[in-house]
This record gives C-alpha cells, structure tokens and sequence, in this order.
C-alpha cells in the first residue's frame, strides 16, 4: 500500500512508484526519444498529432496515432516491406511506458543485423525467454486454464497465452486474438488498466526485453496524477528524492532492457489464485 496519502500531493508531485504496471503509462517521451535518436529511421507527422516511424531497411514500421481504437503504439514488422506483416505487436495507451521504452530500443539495437545477435549462436543470446524471467520473479501459472495464465506474486499483473490453433492471418488482423498479452491493474483478467499484444512470430528477445522490464523491483518516476485512482491503495509510493528529480527520458534510457535482476472454452475467465496478492522468424525464413 502507498505510504504517502496522494490526496495530499499536487499532480505534479514526482514520486517514485512499485510495481511498474501499477504505476501508470506516464509521458511517452521515451519511446520518442530512442525512436528520434535511432539512425537513418524516418518520421512522418500526419494531422498534426499522429507519429509515423520506418526503419532504414523498411521492414519495420511504427505508428502511434493519437485516434485509433488501441491507440499508444503499434509495431509491424514485414521481411518483405510491402507485403504481410509477418507480427504486430500493440502496446495500448496505459502500458507503462518503461515497457515500450525496453521494447522499441532492443528493437531498434537488434534490427540492423536481422536479429542475429539474439540467435542461439548470437554474442547477445541468453537462452531467457519471457516465462523464464517470470518464473524468476515468482510469477506463479494458475494450472489448467485454457487460455494459460500466468500471475505476479501480486496477482496484478498477468500474462495470457492463448492456446489452440489459429491461423497467423486472423491474429494480425485483431490484437485480441494475439498469441501473447501482457495486462496489468486491479483485476488484469477482465478489466485490465492496460494491455499489450504480441503476436505469434514476435522475436523472443523483444518479448523479454519488456518481461524484464515488467518484472523489474526498481521504482519508477511519475507525477502523483500519473497514477490512475484505482492503483493507489495497492502501488507502493514515496516522494522522489532530490536525486530522482532528472529527465525522464534519461531514466529509461538508463534502465538496460537485458539487465536481468536476481532473480477449453475460449472466454478469458480465469481468476488469480487466492495465495497471490525461439526468435520469431519470417515466413521467408521458415
């Protein structure tokens, strides 16, 4: 529970904010910043609000428009650029932005080589998938689910894996029907305060970049308005110090995405147990 009472503070008191996914999305300046940054990607401004982003190789194109159903950001990326997105991947607009933060900037330092260094013989491998780095975190599965689930210690963040067969096609074409999804908030099943979809031929080392990220124990900075209402009897919140006080964007920069820490019927209708409070290749590949 928070030890400070945020009906006390102005919104733009800065604090300091655990578990990231009870923290709130917090500014987008990140994710803009390591895109901006990146060499030789392009941008494109559309009616004034919306962002476009493509990669030198053209294989990669993001988007985060201001009015869109999802909204936040979408990620596609294409072997062919003009044909099919071989997976998508959908951080709507309460994900936290740390997690898309992790995810666009391993993107973007994996790309210019395909990815190879993540490969199983690359200099980066680590053999962690996304499951691994939540099992280490004492993520618990709530057995026989269908879709599987898996749940933070605190039964507020968890994630979905869906299960049977579907054909790659149907899953682009709706996040829902994603092969992954990440959530978070009081109750991350039906009424999550956040989601992100992954589709099936999603990278593993993208999907763990933001696993890590999620699971990390180290308080984030936000603007006490920045936490939704609902999080703040279950986030814990201290005042930042003078030293927290620095750009934001600098601080997610800073946060490495592979500093590891120590470590039947379709309807999504599990519930947390009561105890909790391979890279994707293209299809010209495959």
């Amino acid at each position: 529970m928070s030890s400070l009472d945020l009906g006390d503070l102005a919104p733009s008191t800065e604090v300091l904010v655990a578990p990231v996914h009870l923290a709130g999305a917090g500014t987008t300046e990140a994710a803009f910043t390591i895109l901006d940054n990146a060499a030789g990607w392009t941008k494109t401004i559309a009616f004034d609000t919306d962002a476009y982003y493509t990669s030198p190789c053209q294989r990669v194109r993001i988007a985060n428009p201001v009015e869109s159903h999802y909204g936040g950001w979408t990620i596609t990326y294409a072997e062919d650029p003009l044909g099919v997105p071989d997976w998508i991947t959908t951080f709507d607009r309460g994900t936290p932005h740390e997690i898309v933060a992790a995810f666009t900037e391993t993107l973007v330092e994996s790309l210019p080589n395909h990815f190879r260094d993540y490969f199983s013989d690359g200099r980066r491998y680590t053999g962690l998938g996304p499951e691994d780095v939540l099992r280490r975190s004492n993520w618990q599965p709530l057995h026989g689910s269908r879709p599987h689930w898996n749940f933070s210690p605190d039964g507020h963040a968890a994630l979905r894996t869906r299960s049977g067969w579907l054909h790659e096609y149907t899953e682009l074409l709706t996040p829902e029907r994603s092969m992954w999804r990440l959530s978070g908030g009081t109750d991350p099943v039906h009424v999550p305060s956040w989601r992100a979809f992954f589709t099936g031929n999603t990278p593993q080392h993208l999907r763990t970049a933001a696993a890590i990220t999620l699971t990390s124990p180290d308080p984030v900075l936000r603007f006490a308005g920045d936490i939704p209402e609902r999080h703040r009897d279950l986030a814990q919140v201290h005042l930042a110090g003078p030293t927290a006080s620095i750009p934001r964007t600098q601080a997610a920069l800073a946060r490495r995405p592979y500093a590891v820490h120590p470590p039947a019927p379709a309807g999504e209708t599990a519930t947390p147990p009561a105890s909790l409070a391979a890279h994707g290749r293209s299809r010209r590949q495959r």
